[in-house]
């Protein structure tokens, strides 16, 4: 079973955050001291790793102080200064190369963003200690932990602004919007930057998908926290490590629906031939009541966003509907397959479907049932009773009625 690495940016994320989440999920203190200790930086230099509470919730706060009193940010580098030190470093091949990979990737976006060069641009905060740090460690860290899939949510970015070498931008910032194009991201209701750009490349380095908790089991759960402590809001992240389990597949579809009061009843049949044959994923008829107490159906089609013009055009064209509503709805869909059980009457085709790692539903072919209850001369329900008798005996579950 594929191993999974959740992200749960509810309240943003940053590279201190994913490191302490990381050390609360179990990487070793040792481990990540090690590495970052082969970074040639500062001597005086040192991380700190403590717990703390961030509105109820105790969380893991990763830090880089200096032993002179100072917050490690006196340094501006250029990008071919942090590239030594990545390569100099006794980091996996990999690690050196994400993070290599990182560092040009944000200064790209900031000499973009302020019209210079990459040879040029200063890392100004980034290429500070405590943020190299921060993006080396995140790298090792997230690294360790292995997953062969990392799925992050939707990430919450905060709202307002916030002040910079630049002056006063808007959250969020133009690096960290640059960097997240393309990622689902929401303004959340705390005021102030929630996430920074080193969490924003980190996201987007590991992350292959965005979207809810996936179908897995939980194994670890890490939380790491932010500098500021938001009242009623913890500002944290949240990283669950786990395995992937079976539980179907989720995906978006489109819901065209409409109401008809004024229209032959014998078209119907024909108006959800054609829907099916323009690419409609279902079609069903609901009878209710409308103005003045008429009857009339309630047409709902669900289609792939991509069929959603052509399956428009069929209910324009073929029906008396004058008007449409769309909308998109999340779909959970059971894995299945097909199996042939042998019964006394002959083979009957069923459809097994599973959920987490186990069979949930057992529905056998009605042609299938048919067809053999006319050749023996039985009924379709004995034919039927009896492949679902002979699909439990092959060790299948739960059975569908006719």
């Amino acid at each position: 079973m594929a191993k999974i690495l959740y992200l749960d940016c509810f309240s943003g994320a940053a590279g201190d955050m994913l490191i302490g989440g990381s050390l609360d999920a179990g990487l070793p203190v040792e481990a990540l001291q090690t590495a970052l200790g082969s970074l040639a930086l500062e001597a005086d230099c040192r991380i700190s790793v403590e717990q703390v509470n961030r509105s109820g919730l105790r969380a893991t706060k990763f830090d880089v102080r200096r032993t002179d009193g100072t917050n490690g940010r006196k340094s501006h580098r250029h990008l071919p200064e942090i590239a030594a030190l990545v390569d100099q470093s006794a980091l996996s091949d990999s690690a050196k190369t994400r993070a290599n990979r990182l560092f040009r990737r944000l200064a790209e976006t900031e000499a973009r963003i302020h019209q210079t060069t990459v040879e040029q641009v200063h890392l100004h905060e980034v290429g500070a200690v405590d943020s190299i740090i921060d993006i080396v460690g995140g790298v090792f860290a997230l690294e360790w932990f292995g997953a062969e899939k990392v799925v992050a949510s939707p990430v919450n970015v905060g709202s307002g602004t916030v002040t910079c070498e630049h002056g006063t931008l808007p959250v969020p910032a133009p690096a960290t919007a640059a960097l997240v194009a393309g990622v689902p991201v929401y303004a959340g209701p705390v005021t102030g930057e929630l996430l920074t750009p080193t969490g924003a490349l980190l996201v987007t380095e590991f992350a292959t998908a965005y979207g809810g908790l996936p179908a897995m089991r939980i194994e670890q759960i890490g939380y790491g926290a932010g500098s500021r402590d938001h009242a009623g809001h913890p500002n944290v992240i949240r990283m669950l490590v786990g395995v992937e389990v079976d539980a179907g597949q989720s995906d978006h579809v489109g819901l065209l629906e409409c109401e008809i009061d004024d229209m032959n009843t014998q078209m119907f049949g024909v108006l959800m031939d054609k829907l099916y044959e323009v690419g409609a994923l279902d079609v069903f008829y609901t009878p209710i009541f409308m103005k003045k107490n008429r009857p009339g159906t309630h047409v709902t089609a669900l289609v792939r966003p991509g069929d959603r013009e052509a399956v428009s055009a069929i209910l324009f064209q073929e029906s008396t509907t004058i008007g449409l509503r769309y909308s998109e709805v999340n779909r959970e869909v059971l894995s299945r397959k097909s199996v042939q059980v042998v019964t006394r009457y002959g083979e009957v085709k069923c459809k097994v479907a599973f959920r987490m790692g186990g069979a949930v539903n057992v529905a056998p072919e009605f042609e299938d049932c048919k067809r053999l209850a006319e050749a023996q001369g039985v009924s379709v329900k004995r034919v039927h009773a009896a492949a679902i008798q002979a699909s439990e005996n092959a060790g299948l579950a739960k059975s569908s009625s006719c």
